[in-house]
């Protein structure tokens, strides 16, 4: 491309302590959140008619580290596609050639709120247990390409008005290579798993015998459990759903399963979805669609110095925008048409959780009329 013709469709603008170079097609740029990885804007895409968000990876050459996830991040983005996965647009450089390159842009779906928001509203038992079938769904899909994701948190799964779910930031995510060792540090603390804070590899099995033998356990003081009953009562669940027969018994049920320190014992994502508290979702298309390819069969092993990194990227960014004009799924729609939509069973319709109360009119999107939650959400997160 013409270097001058390149220049002019791009434009600059400061949001907060970082300046943005983008596309002219983008506008209304505001800033939506940040983090190690990248700062992160809402926008209006002119060419694809819709809202989108923009993330500026936080300098991603500084070193290999960096530079590698960076790389990991773009790929695996590009792999997976699965409704209960955020979804990657787009992506682009400002920068003309390799030797100027240094700043990497991914455009990614716009949603309406993360689930830290979402979990200080008193959802029903329709809500919760659809939103827990979707996070399913989207991990098993993940699993099934042998991808772990390593940083599930509230703040890193994403919510729209119609109860649509979302699994999102992948700068962390790995593929699980045979005697590969979980890294405690890179889970956020409160949800590390314990296998994880002790370093296990990801096919471990025989969770006590690791760190526990039957000398010390013996010599241990006994104590009595609590039942989770005790621990999660009844007054902490909703009521008992009427439409879909979902109960506080159930929901209990399956925290005691997935609650459990030993991960050979631990109910799995396949368990999970049968589960009575699930299965009144299950859609066989979502729940086995086909696996992500993963294109780069060494993505995890590859050791690189930053300037090699760089090559690898810059070839990915550019390959983009030469053979897809930087779209890389869909075609131009009318604003949320190549979103996709919650399953419409006959018996199970998937309930809405909207979010018109946002304060933060970057976060929103229209709200169906008459949403039960929409009083909740303004009270909650306003």
């Amino acid at each position: 491309m013409n270097r001058n013709k390149r220049e002019k469709e791009f434009y600059s603008l400061d949001v907060g302590d970082s300046t943005f170079t983008v596309l002219k097609r983008y506008q209304n740029l505001r800033p939506i959140g940040s983090g190690a990885q990248g700062i992160v804007c809402s926008a209006y895409d002119h060419n694809l008619e819709r809202n989108v968000a923009i993330k500026k990876l936080s300098r991603p050459f500084q070193n290999q580290t960096h530079a590698k996830r960076a790389y990991r991040e773009l790929v695996l983005m590009k792999c997976v596609n699965h409704k209960n996965i955020i979804g990657l647009l787009n992506v682009f450089t400002p920068q003309k050639t390799q030797e100027e390159f240094q700043d990497v842009y991914l455009v990614m779906e716009l949603m309406d709120a993360n689930l830290c928001q979402v979990i200080q509203m008193e959802l029903d038992h329709e809500r919760l247990s659809y939103l827990l079938y979707q996070m399913l769904c989207g991990i098993k899909h993940l699993h099934a390409a042998g991808i772990i994701h390593r940083d599930l948190k509230p703040s890193n799964i994403v919510v729209k008005s119609d109860c649509t779910l979302k699994i999102l930031d992948f700068g962390l995510a790995r593929t699980a290579a045979t005697g590969l060792l979980m890294t405690p540090y890179v889970v956020t603390r409160y949800y590390r798993a314990p296998e994880v804070i002790l370093g296990m590899g990801y096919q471990a099995n025989a969770f006590l015998s690791f760190f526990l033998t039957p000398t010390y356990v013996e010599n241990r003081p006994r104590y009595a459990g609590y039942s989770f009953e005790k621990l999660f009562p009844d007054v902490l669940f909703p009521a008992d759903s009427e439409h879909n027969k979902l109960k506080a018994s159930q929901a209990r049920d399956l925290l005691s399963k997935m609650l459990v320190i030993d991960a050979s014992k631990r109910i799995s994502v396949d368990e999970a979805l049968q589960h009575a508290y699930i299965n009144v979702w299950y859609d066989p298309i979502e729940v086995e669609a086909p696996p992500p390819l993963i294109t780069d069969k060494q993505l995890d092993e590859r050791e690189h110095t930053v300037e090699e990194w760089k090559e690898l990227i810059y070839k990915e960014v550019d390959w983009e925008e030469r053979t897809k004009n930087g779209l890389i799924r869909g075609q131009p729609a009318s604003q949320g048409a190549a979103v996709s939509q919650p399953p419409q069973h006959q018996h199970h319709q998937p309930p809405s959780a909207s979010a018109a109360g946002v304060s933060d009119p970057t976060l929103s999107a229209p709200a169906p009329t008459g949403s039960s939650l929409e009083p909740a959400l303004a009270t909650t997160i306003a």
